[in-house]
């Protein structure tokens, strides 16, 4: 378990020299949508880019993986929005609540946490994760906040919003791309090879430090818009997230592989560690962007993040 602890140490440490920046403005808050711009533009695609071309394509068309990632997102979404919502949580904050208990921080986090931990092994799986939350999962709780007071065409509007949200983000296309070389067998350039791989390299540090800076930021921000949410509204979701979401995975994975479905040991371990990943952090940006409680969000994502801090490596020592 030492072991584990002293593999994870690092990914936090950065996360929490991130946090400790933006909290303390040595890092100006309006220097961090420029660290997010580097990495969601630059450095994550490339990371994602190189995984998905060096991964071979039959990994990445797991549909044994896909279906049992989606099957517990969608039991989970429908579970967090039928619990929370009440005469305090509307549609909107229950269903951003569902999002932030369902999408963890798998792009800016989990890509090269699991690397390190896994191995080559763990792209397949975690970029198919990738892809079904930010098509599937965000865009359905999205569109499940419009029905909080919408009119006739609020969800339909939302799920458009949605989609074209999907679209101009890069890490779906740099998937796409890096599948697509994998099929082909394709290899870029030398020097634009060179320059891809320098800029993936950069990806691991800087998303970490990013998640730090947006979490105090997200915190900074919350704390004079709206109520952040009381312990009843907060703890629930991060026990979710934390406890239930990976042994759910790690129950449909078992009865998955009762059933006979083509299911690898090793992916069922990438998928319960990556379900065992703290919320991710652009959540609270999507929640301030559709007027939910950004507050609540917030306080989740850095709770989670502080107490996976314990519980991800435990999760990493159970599994292995």
């Amino acid at each position: 378990m030492l072991h584990v602890f002293l593999v994870t140490f690092p990914f936090f440490a950065l996360i929490a020299a991130g946090y400790a920046a933006a909290r303390r403005r040595v890092l100006p808050l309006d220097a961090i949508p420029g660290l997010n711009i580097f990495v969601l533009y630059f450095a994550l695609p490339c990371m994602l880019y190189r995984f998905g071309a060096g991964t071979p394509i039959g990994q990445l068309l797991d549909g044994s993986v896909a279906l049992i990632w989606g099957l517990a997102a969608l039991l989970l979404v429908g579970a967090v929005v039928m619990l929370t919502r009440n005469e305090r949580i509307g549609w909107n904050d229950a269903s951003f609540g569902a999002l932030v208990a369902a999408f963890p921080n798998t792009g800016f986090m989990g890509v090269p946490l699991l690397a390190t931990i896994v191995g080559a092994q763990a792209a397949g799986p975690v970029i198919i994760t990738i892809t079904f939350d930010m098509v599937i999962t965000s865009s359905l709780c999205i569109a499940l906040s419009r029905l909080d007071g919408a009119d006739e065409h609020g969800a339909s509007k939302a799920m458009r919003q949605a989609l074209r949200g999907v679209f101009v983000n890069p890490m779906p296309w740099a998937i796409l791309l890096g599948a697509l070389a994998s099929a082909l067998q394709f290899r870029l350039p030398g020097p634009i090879d060179r320059t891809v791989a320098m800029l993936a390299d950069a990806a691991s540090p800087a998303a970490l430090f990013t998640i730090g800076a947006v979490l105090a930021r997200s915190a900074l921000m919350a704390s004079g818009k709206r109520r952040a949410g009381t312990l009843r509204d907060v703890l629930p979701v991060v026990a979710v997230k934390l406890v239930v979401h990976p042994l759910l995975v790690l129950a449909l994975g078992w009865l998955a592989i009762a059933l006979g479905l083509p299911l690898s040991p090793t992916a069922l371990v990438v998928l319960v560690l990556v379900a065992a990943l703290p919320s991710a952090s652009n959540v609270s940006m999507l929640a301030e962007r559709f007027g939910a409680d950004n507050g609540r969000i917030a306080r989740i994502i850095l709770w989670t993040t502080v107490a996976a801090f314990f519980s991800f490596p435990l999760a990493v020592g159970w599994m292995r």
